[in-house]
């Protein structure tokens, strides 16, 4: 299934403009706005009101589904508005707005001091969900449900390879705090029950790899170098490259006993379970060719994107796109009032010598695409059948839904043809019509 993967692509990574940038502490900005909708499963409601004042680390939106973390204050402040505002995932999302009233006071309790190692299974578990932490490198998907796996696991990853171009805040996070990241797989080891944890970092960051070799030196726990290519950060390709697993079609990383984590949800554990510290802030790299300086943010979530922008000098040029997330994954924004997120490890803002794709043309059926699918898919006829509106063909006969979207096919592409678009729209209109399917039957159910 992953022999493709072997070879991978190589686009330009654009890491200089930031990777030797170090952390630095973004002051929180007058006025954040937080969606109540920033990772996979249920949107949460608000448990707060306009007029009520907050403190940072405040629950102010939760959720009685089964899939959902629960939301935080990331300042102190006046709640002034709760509305449906721009958000980087899609084209709104309700949202709770406050104003920052400069004390920056922590919830009452918040910070507290733990021993991780006196704490049993299921008080991790609790400290992780109360947190509200996510995938931080994107996939926003809960951590305390995959850190309670349905199926028996024998091996924990930690995902340092941050394969995406222009990205390198994990990289600085890394290099700068390793040990956050050491404790928060030592907790994870103990709250699944693993002996084998290792830590992939892609070998062009070789001090990254010392850093974390050091600070695992009396763990448990294997730093290793994987080749450098994309995807190679990708969870599957990652799980292959380091244990020759390979996860089925279809499947998750615990049907081949695995358990995968990014670096920085992975110290964003290490903070909650032994300070009981919420997700209110994470590291995001702001770069790209238009920016006038380039930096790794600590930045508190529900920063607006133009703030971020403002504190980094503006724009050097002007931008023919800004970014949320990386340029092969990425979307595209249309506001800069769009706010920094869980799952936000970037902001890139590109000139149109960088964006500039050229026009679409005919698929000449060459095969790059295929050779740079790193699930064995056939990207062209993915996309041939999305124009054509026949998604059904494209679940069912080629596999549309095992897609990882990582856009090497794109990348490829002589004919500039637009795959990964194509994907999500043909993905779009699967999803829809299965939500129309199932609102059907449900009410056919209840007129019984």
């Amino acid at each position: 299934m992953f022999k493709s993967f072997l070879g991978g692509i190589h686009p330009h990574d654009g890491k200089d403009l930031a990777k030797d940038k170090a952390i630095e502490a973004m002051p929180p900005p007058e006025e954040v706005v937080i969606p109540l909708s920033q990772h996979i499963g249920a949107p949460c409601s608000p448990t707060v009101k306009v007029g009520d004042t907050v403190k940072r680390g405040q629950v102010i939106g939760t959720s009685e589904a089964f899939m959902h973390a629960d939301i935080h204050a990331s300042i102190s402040g006046k709640v002034v508005k709760i509305d449906s505002l721009p958000h980087s995932g899609r084209i709104t999302a309700p949202a709770i707005v406050i104003k920052n009233d400069g004390e920056d006071a922590w919830a009452d309790g918040l910070p507290l001091s733990r021993n991780w190692e006196s704490m049993d299974s299921e008080e991790i578990l609790e400290a992780i969900r109360s947190a509200g932490i996510v995938g931080m490198g994107g996939a926003t998907f809960p951590a305390h449900i995959k850190l309670k796996p349905q199926k028996q696991v024998d091996i924990l990853i930690v995902n340092g390879a941050e394969c995406e171009p222009y990205l390198t805040a994990d990289y600085r996070l890394m290099l700068e705090e390793p040990e956050r990241i050491v404790t928060g797989a030592q907790i994870m080891q103990k709250l699944l029950g693993v002996k084998t944890a290792y830590i992939g970092v892609e070998d062009n960051k070789p001090e990254a790899v010392t850093a974390l070799q050091r600070a695992a030196s009396d763990s448990h726990i294997e730093v290793v170098a994987l080749p450098t290519k994309y995807p190679q950060g990708a969870e599957k390709m990652l799980i292959y490259a380091l244990t020759g697993r390979e996860v089925p079609t279809g499947g998750l990383p615990m049907d081949v006993g695995c358990v995968v984590q990014n670096a920085g949800t992975v110290a964003a554990i290490a903070d909650a379970v032994e300070q009981g510290l919420p997700l209110t802030e994470r590291i995001t790299t702001v770069s790209g060719d238009a920016v006038q300086n380039p930096k790794n943010l600590r930045v508190r979530i529900g920063t607006r994107y133009r703030d971020v922008l403002d504190y980094c000098g503006g724009f050097a040029e002007t931008p023919a796109k800004i970014l949320a997330g990386g340029p092969m994954m990425g979307f595209a924004q249309y506001d800069l009032d769009v706010p920094v997120m869980k799952g936000s490890s970037g902001i890139l803002a590109l000139t149109k010598k960088l964006t500039e794709h050229g026009r679409e043309r005919a698929c000449i059926r060459c095969g790059r695409c295929v050779q740079g699918c790193p699930m064995g898919l056939i990207p062209s006829m993915l996309s041939i059948l999305s124009e054509r509106g026949d998604y059904t063909a494209a679940r069912d006969d080629y596999g549309l839904m095992n897609c990882i979207e990582c856009g090497s096919c794109t990348f490829v592409c002589p004919a500039k043809r637009n795959i990964v678009q194509y994907v999500r729209l043909a993905k779009g209109e699967i999803r829809a019509q299965m939500a129309r399917d199932k609102a059907k039957a449900a009410s056919k159910e209840a007129k019984k």
